[in-house]
């Protein structure tokens, strides 16, 4: 089957904290939607994230997610889960962190995007899921998704296609990217080979540069 958007999903800041707890404001627990949705530089019109310093912008303007993963993860016993539980704007039918690369250039609907860098877990999820271990598990198992940046606006709808135009980093896909950042075995050569793309997110070039600083002291 075709890469294609099986689900479009929106949420807002709300607060999920239960009944007597300190306020928990998050945009997680988005919802899939059935029309289409402009998605602008900044991401999809009536979506928000919560945590600013840590989510949206230019090179995180919509979250991808494989839907293929859902499946393993009840498989497993670890979530029980369908598409949006990990946050996702966009659950992907036919991709994969193992098939999709950084600086990928896709037509989706009207809007041209590309893969800025994979999702980090974080603390967020571990408590959508009360599972502490998740972000853990993710890192090793490289079932994260990804990052895309938008180059021209444009609707997108559930359903929509999805063609690649681009592909400048053939080896550099998510997976591989989230081991160099994540695996206490990366090389030094690996870290100065990810920092060389130019489509790699800001982010990550921090983080990897600060990796490097530190492997050099």
């Amino acid at each position: 089957m075709s890469p294609h958007v099986a689900h479009l999903l929106i949420g807002r800041p709300t607060n999920h904290a239960p009944a007597g707890e300190p306020a928990w404001i998050t945009a997680i627990f988005r919802q899939p939607v059935a029309a289409p949705v402009f998605l602008t530089k900044l991401g999809f019109e009536g979506d928000e994230v919560a945590e600013k310093d840590v989510h949206g912008g230019p090179d995180k303007a919509a979250l991808c997610y494989s839907l293929s993963h859902y499946p393993i993860w009840r498989d497993e016993h670890i979530l029980d889960s369908s598409a949006g539980g990990f946050g996702e704007n966009l659950s992907i039918e036919g991709q994969s962190e193992s098939t999709v690369c950084i600086g990928d250039t896709f037509r989706i609907g009207e809007a041209e995007v590309q893969i800025s860098q994979p999702r980090g877990p974080c603390s967020t999820l571990t408590r959508r899921w009360n599972l502490p271990t998740l972000a853990k598990l993710v890192r090793e198992n490289h079932r994260s998704g990804w990052y895309i940046r938008v180059l021209r606006e444009g609707r997108i709808a559930p359903g929509d296609a999805i063609e690649r135009l681009a592909r400048p980093n053939p080896t550099w896909t998510i997976a591989r990217t989230a081991e160099v950042n994540y695996s206490p075995h990366r090389t030094e050569q690996d870290v100065r080979a990810l920092l060389s793309v130019p489509e790699l997110s800001n982010a990550w070039r921090h983080d990897l540069t600060i990796k490097l600083q530190a492997a050099a002291k």
